[in-house]
């Protein structure tokens, strides 16, 4: 590479103004690593769709340059684009025992085993990859396993916080190295990629033990119920807090949910969850015990549709069936944007009689996120030259900028990025320069990418103000054309025929005068038939109800 033209190229795919969808990248001639390659939920306006991920065109374009994907912890929005990726490309993945043995999963769900290479990196070590050498750093979060990462460049060190807060008591492993960073921070750090989640709750997060204390708290009071308790299946260390309090009290484990299922049976594999012989029992096996002696642990934390207990409170579920003797927790808060899903489950639960608590009521969830003083605290010990806050919305993502301004950070040394922006950074300087390819692809369903902004408008504009087609059958003639058959209106989701018979023959008279009026006037035209339709069916629908349903014409030409 010429002297003139030596940089690093620093950029995220997704994470940047939003929640979710973390994937970023570090760039230096035909060097490249991605760091973390994660999913968001669908917004209220997505209607249909399963899962959000990042356009990865860049990374296609880019496959021969790619040295490794690096992965800092194990929940979906860092992990769960890691499929969809491989299905256009083939790589070599680093990530620590749990994190990849979920990963694995993943793969072997989507039949793409063979187009990853699963490579472990514990804590404390580094591997080179291309001209990077990238480390691991042990941190805590409300997964086991997490990591922070420190990339060495040619243009200087670089930092990615990953997810983490700073817990003294971990559920298992040792606390957060901070002494590392204050080595590293020692040593110089030219960038510093910090998540930014949390960064507008005041002071410290509680550390996990908090949440294994309030479990204890409920079996002691519910010695006559059957517990339900719902959080995410990559939770492993609330998991075996449960577990712990289940043998205490003599509960069998029911898991519930084919990622909780899969999640518990591979942290146990791997030494993550201490699951004793005979504590958890099949589904089957529960008719042989009273609602005390089971305690359920269940996916739906977030309200998601077809999540168990999202079936349970909608009394679709095949096996569970809610009663009033039932105690259910929800172990989580709200990702944004799941506030009503989650709100609809709580209140279906409590239809059915059970006692149902969630965040706000007990102390069931703490969150794996530095708050104001943690970050204070990181940013103290790594010192960086550059700051590029990530992980969060734009408030998010400005609140921490000004964290940094206020501990002293030149102002111009702290970028606020969106996705697909550049970060460039020389021996001399950084600055923002270019933009990659960079958006969202929606999954629905098995197709990838092919819902777009169109079709979500349609779908949104069925959904409000249904769809009416209008079918005829036409011949043309010396004239133009001549009504053979029809014309037939239907209505979907707009008016109950038969209880609006007026507006429907009138419909029907409005669609025979159109065809009659352009009789002779490019009428051989179907193109221009159709659209005289919906315009004159638009109008009179319009003047009889004031709504807009969809007009869908359709000319049967004999």
């Amino acid at each position: 590479m010429a002297a003139g033209k030596k940089k690093l190229r620093v950029f995220g795919l997704g994470g940047l103004g939003e929640i979710g969808k973390n994937i970023s990248v570090l760039e230096y001639g035909n060097d490249l690593i991605v760091i973390d390659c994660g999913v968001a939920f669908p917004q209220d306006e997505m209607l249909g769709i399963d899962l959000v991920i990042p356009d990865f065109s860049y990374l296609v374009a880019n496959h021969h340059k790619i040295r490794g994907i690096f992965l800092t912890h194990a929940h979906e929005d860092h992990i769960g684009s890691v499929p969809y990726l491989l299905r256009e490309l083939s790589a070599r993945i680093f990530g620590t025992r749990l994190t990849l043995g979920l990963v694995g999963n993943k793969l072997k769900e989507h039949g793409l085993s063979a187009q990853a290479e699963l490579t472990v990196l514990n804590p404390g070590q580094s591997v080179q990859v291309g001209c990077f050498e990238v480390e691991f750093i042990r941190v805590t979060h409300s997964v086991a396993d997490s990591v922070a990462i420190a990339i060495n460049t040619p243009m200087g060190r670089v930092i990615h916080s990953g997810d983490f807060k700073v817990d003294f008591t971990p559920i298992q492993g040792e606390p957060m190295d901070l002494q590392r960073l204050a080595v590293l921070g020692d040593k110089g750090v030219r960038l510093f990629m910090c998540e930014s989640t949390n960064v507008l709750a005041k002071g410290y997060t509680m550390s996990e033990r908090t949440v294994g204390r309030m479990f204890e708290q409920v079996f002691e009071e519910s010695p006559g119920q059957r517990l339900m308790i719902a959080m995410f299946s990559s939770n492993i260390d609330r998991i075996q807090q449960v577990l712990t309090s289940c043998i205490r009290h003599k509960r069998k484990v029911l898991f519930m949910g084919r990622s909780m299922i899969t999640a518990a049976k591979t942290a146990a594999e791997l030494g993550y969850l201490d699951i004793p012989k005979g504590l958890v029992i099949d589904v089957n096996e529960a008719r042989n015990y009273t609602p005390q002696q089971l305690c359920i642990i269940t996916t739906g934390s977030q309200g998601e549709q077809m999540a168990a207990l999202s079936r349970m409170a909608a009394s679709d579920h095949r096996q569970i069936v809610v009663t009033p003797s039932d105690k259910i927790i929800i172990s989580a808060s709200p990702i944004p944007g799941n506030e009503k899903m989650i709100s609809r489950v709580i209140n279906d639960l409590l239809k059915l009689g059970a006692e149902v608590i969630y965040e706000g009521m007990m102390e069931v969830h703490v969150s794996g996120h530095a708050k104001e003083e943690e970050l204070k605290l990181m940013h103290a010990l790594v010192r960086p030259q550059y700051l590029m806050p990530v992980h969060g919305e734009y408030r998010h993502l400005k609140h921490h900028k000004d964290l940094a301004v206020s501990m002293g950070m030149p102002k111009e040394n702290v970028f606020l990025m969106d996705i697909g922006q550049v970060l460039e950074i020389t021996a001399g300087d950084a600055k923002l320069n270019g933009t990659v390819p960079s958006g969202q692809l929606l999954v629905d369903g098995l197709g990838i990418g092919d819902v777009g902004n169109v079709v979500l408008r349609d779908r949104k504009h069925l959904s409000e103000d249904g769809l009416i087609i209008a079918a005829v059958g036409i011949a043309a003639d010396g004239d133009g054309c001549q009504i053979i058959s029809g014309p037939d209106i239907i209505s979907r989701g707009f008016v109950f025929v038969r209880e609006n018979d007026d507006l429907m023959q009138g419909a029907r008279s409005v669609v025979i005068e159109s065809l009659l009026d352009i009789r002779g006037k490019q009428s051989q035209d179907t193109q221009f038939i159709k659209t005289r339709i919906r315009d004159d069916l638009k109008e009179f629908i319009w003047q009889r109800t004031k709504r807009n349903p969809m007009i869908f014409p359709v000319l049967l030409e004999v």
